[in-house]
């Protein structure tokens, strides 16, 4: 059995999350382990306003010693990390039990948010995460943070920019992700391995919901490593379920819909 682990928030809706990377995991037959790194509620009497209630970081340390001293895992992922005394023990924690199939989704912002949530935790994530990805999959919010750019990303040039200044900073593998950001029909995503940039382009969506997208994504990245598949295979794979994700994606309420996990199945 492939076992994948994921250091995130819970998600009460649903969508995004611990529950969104665990969805993946199990679609993609890997068997998922989490240590929880907060709780997120949304709250329908102010507008479904996010609320965060963060777990103490010693918790969150024994969950990590449950999972990697008392079971072990093949590939892992963080989410949403609230504090640089996290992304600290995170990055210990990747260097002493030698972990290698790592992807940062380096949750820094939340959608239709343009600023950084916790900056302390963003700048450890910039300082001790990025040289420790095998992978890393920032939006473009947050890869413009990463690579120290002073304005927001407009145009595939400056992903490119972006991305080659994160991989300079020691991560292996960037994977810079426009969504809706850049204009035009098509939703672009571009690879760096250090050599080769490589452009992907889909159609957008319309009326499709991304609630929980960029988790999502990063999760089945993380559950194709762990079955040991290449880096092109993985990513290739990671495309085509959140694709499909997405085109099956339904509406739950009227804030939020969400992504409908076993599409690819369909």
């Amino acid at each position: 059995m492939y076992k994948a682990m994921t250091i995130a928030g819970s998600d009460t809706s649903g969508g995004a999350g611990m529950e969104a990377d665990l969805k993946t995991f199990q679609e993609l037959g890997v068997y998922g382990m989490t240590a929880l790194t907060c709780i997120v509620a949304q709250n329908p009497n102010a507008d479904w306003a996010h609320e965060i209630y963060p777990i103490e970081t010693a918790v969150i340390e024994k969950q990590l010693i449950t999972i990697l001293q008392g079971i072990g895992c093949d590939a892992m992922k963080t989410g949403m990390l609230g504090s640089a005394d996290l992304v600290e023990l995170i990055a210990a924690t990747i260097d002493k039990y030698e972990l290698k199939n790592v992807v940062i989704d380096p949750v820094m912002v939340c959608k239709g948010i343009d600023t950084i949530m916790v900056p302390e935790a963003a700048a450890a994530i910039k300082e001790l995460l990025v040289k420790r990805a095998l992978v890393m999959t920032p939006n473009l919010l947050e890869a413009a943070y990463l690579a120290d750019m002073p304005a927001a990303i407009t145009t595939v040039e400056e992903m490119k920019q972006a991305a080659a200044v994160i991989h300079d900073k020691g991560c292996q593998n960037v994977i810079l992700k426009a969504g809706d950001r850049l204009p035009g029909n098509d939703a672009v995503e571009l690879v760096y391995d250090g050599k080769t940039f490589t452009e992907k382009r889909h159609p957008k969506i319309p009326n499709s919901y991304n609630h929980g997208a960029g988790c999502t994504f990063s999760a089945a990245v993380t559950a194709c490593l762990a079955k040991g598949m290449a880096i092109t295979d993985a990513l290739e794979t990671a495309e085509n379920f959140i694709y499909a994700a997405l085109r099956g994606s339904f509406r739950m309420n009227q804030w939020s819909g969400a992504l409908k996990h076993c599409a690819w199945r369909e």
